[in-house]
């Protein structure tokens, strides 16, 4: 019989048994097996896996090592050992005594370290700085965690990261970033300072445009001061000269020996080319202000080119020249008094620079317009001067045996105008052959009542014998030359320089005038629509009137056209004042 200590001393072998086969995981049948094969495979995978994490320790690339917490070194791999400079793990641990005086470089950072590792048992990514056996520092990226050893001092374990590349790749990049802040900052200065400069040239450029604005409004006025001069200087001229072409003409008319009827003709001619060069700086002044505004309306062209070629025809055989026109009988829209200008000036070169053959007046129907030429067998032009012609004060030279005449602007005058009405201008020319100027007119195809040309009758001088004519004229000159004019075509003349004066004349004569002739601007700022009214109420009869006018502003064409008064502009062409009166006494 076993004693009670035996049997309990028993159970308490077999309760070892026990345990010891639980821990190493032989199961219950181990009582009845051996398990010596299994302990063996247990302690042989236990031995590997040491093995391994001891490989791994070895080879790891970032720096592992175990130290006391305020002690030194205990263990570390070959990467710390590299990473800190030392030959090997042994001179690594037995350098190390002291963490914060051998191994961090700041105190103040490894207190850091320690506070945050002993708070939360635990540090992640924490960048410092620590010394090489070289004495060389190198920054680091610790991740540790503390561990409390039963019956020892708490120990650190620590995974280390050299991030010296990633600092130095960093402060140059912060370094390029200053640079890169400061480039721009240095730009930014650059162009604040182009900026202002900038600014300033617009604003010295905004002062030079204003006072190029000034500059032009101040020629602008200029030029509308010396239109207004040119004008009024014009007009005033052309009264005395009105006066002398009158008694010219009427000195014309004369029986005179041939010397002094060959001086009268020269006077004649040098007043006549004196007159043109007034009427095409007046046509001009007036063209450059705006102030020609074209009356459009519909007309048939063969009555235009009827007149021109009348007018023009004995002017041409008295040159040897042959004129002769093809007639067209389409309508066209235009300003006849304008249009009637251009073509006048293209067939008056026509004839001044052809010696010899003929001139054409012809028509060239082309879509929706048609183009009326004017060819002539004249010298010709270069090509290289076709345009220049249209320019003012431009005359050819190579037109030998021919006078010059004008100072070039006749046809500058029919550029302006061609400009106005808008039709297109063309000339073609070959030098020894000939020349053409065209000027393209629209075409109304729908019939439509065609306003007739203003042409005058030729003059029926038996019609003027006893014609009683009321002159009323400021300038006593011209009253004079009219008397003279007017008298030796045999009409019977009545003169006065105002209404007041003309309404006398009438009472004191007791002559009823059969026409009127008034000029237009009469002294103290009277006119002469104003008189021919008074003298018709005075008498009560409506007396045909002429108004006589070197004023050729298109208001005072209007306000004639409007009282239905003929005009005709000073200097006066006696052949058309003759016409007139005539066309007025067979009324």
């Amino acid at each position: 019989m076993k004693k009670r200590s035996d049997s309990r001393s028993d159970n308490s072998s077999d309760n070892s048994n026990q345990e010891l086969t639980s821990l190493i995981g032989l199961g219950n049948l181990s009582t009845r097996k051996s398990y010596y094969p299994e302990l063996v495979a247990k302690l042989d995978e236990l031995e590997a896996e040491k093995n391994r994490y001891k490989w791994l320790f070895e080879n790891a690339q970032h720096g592992i090592f175990q130290a006391q917490l305020d002690g030194g070194m205990l263990t570390a791999n070959p990467a710390v050992v590299a990473i800190c400079g030392y030959s090997g793990a042994d001179h690594f641990c037995n350098a190390i005594d002291d963490l914060e005086t051998q191994l961090f470089v700041s105190p103040d950072e490894y207190a850091d370290f320690r506070y945050s590792l002993v708070q939360s048992g635990r540090v992640f990514a924490f960048e410092t700085l620590f010394r090489r056996t070289d004495g060389e520092c190198i920054n680091v990226s610790i991740n540790a965690l503390l561990k409390q050893v039963e019956g020892g001092r708490p120990t650190i374990e620590a995974f280390i990261q050299d991030i010296t590349e990633r600092k130095k790749n960093q402060n140059r990049l912060k370094q390029l970033n200053e640079e890169l802040e400061e480039r721009v900052a240095e730009r930014t200065a650059e162009l604040v300072t182009l900026n202002d400069k900038l600014v300033q040239e617009i604003a010295e450029r905004e002062g030079i445009q204003q006072q190029l604005k000034e500059a032009k409004e101040l020629a602008e006025q200029a030029n509308q001061s010396k239109d207004k001069y040119l004008a009024a200087a014009s007009h005033d001229l052309l009264q005395p000269m009105n006066a002398a072409r009158l008694l010219i003409a009427a000195l014309q008319e004369r029986s005179l020996e041939q010397s002094d009827a060959r001086l009268v003709d020269r006077v004649h001619l040098a007043l006549k080319n004196a007159e043109e060069l007034l009427s095409d700086l007046l046509d001009i002044s007036k063209l450059d202000q705006n102030a020609v505004q074209p009356e459009f309306g519909d007309f048939r062209l063969n009555q235009l080119i009827s007149a021109l070629q009348a007018e023009f025809q004995l002017v041409a055989e008295d040159k040897g020249l042959h004129l002769r026109a093809c007639h067209s009988s389409v309508l066209v829209r235009s300003d006849s008094r304008l249009l009637q200008r251009i073509l006048r000036n293209f067939i008056s070169n026509a004839i001044r620079y052809t010696e010899q053959g003929r001139v054409l007046i012809g028509c060239r129907r082309k879509p929706g317009s048609i183009s009326i030429q004017i060819w002539d067998t004249g010298n010709g032009i270069p090509a290289d001067k076709l345009q220049d012609v249209f320019k003012e004060f431009h005359q050819l030279d190579d037109h030998p045996g021919v006078a010059r005449q004008g100072v070039g602007l006749g046809l500058a005058i029919v550029d302006r105008i061609a400009r106005v009405l808008s039709h297109p201008l063309q000339v073609e020319s070959v030098p020894g052959k000939g020349s053409m100027f065209a000027v393209e007119v629209p075409v109304i195809d729908a019939p439509q009542t065609a306003a007739p040309v203003q042409l005058f009758a030729m003059p029926v001088p038996d019609l003027l014998q006893g014609l009683t004519v009321l002159v009323i004229d400021n300038e006593e000159n011209i009253l004079v030359s009219m008397e003279a004019l007017l008298g030796q075509w045999g009409c019977t003349v009545m003169t006065a320089s105002s209404a007041q004066q003309a309404v006398g004349r009438c009472q004191q004569t007791g002559l009823v005038p059969e026409v009127i002739l008034a000029d237009y601007h009469l002294d103290h700022e009277q006119l002469g629509t104003d008189a021919i009214i008074r003298v018709r109420e005075h008498l009560g009869l409506e007396i045909p009137a002429v108004m006589l006018t070197a004023d050729r502003s298109s208001e005072c064409l209007q306000l004639f056209r409007e009282q239905q008064f003929p005009v005709i502009n000073k200097p006066v062409k006696p052949g058309k004042l003759r016409a007139l009166l005539t066309h007025l006494a067979g009324e």
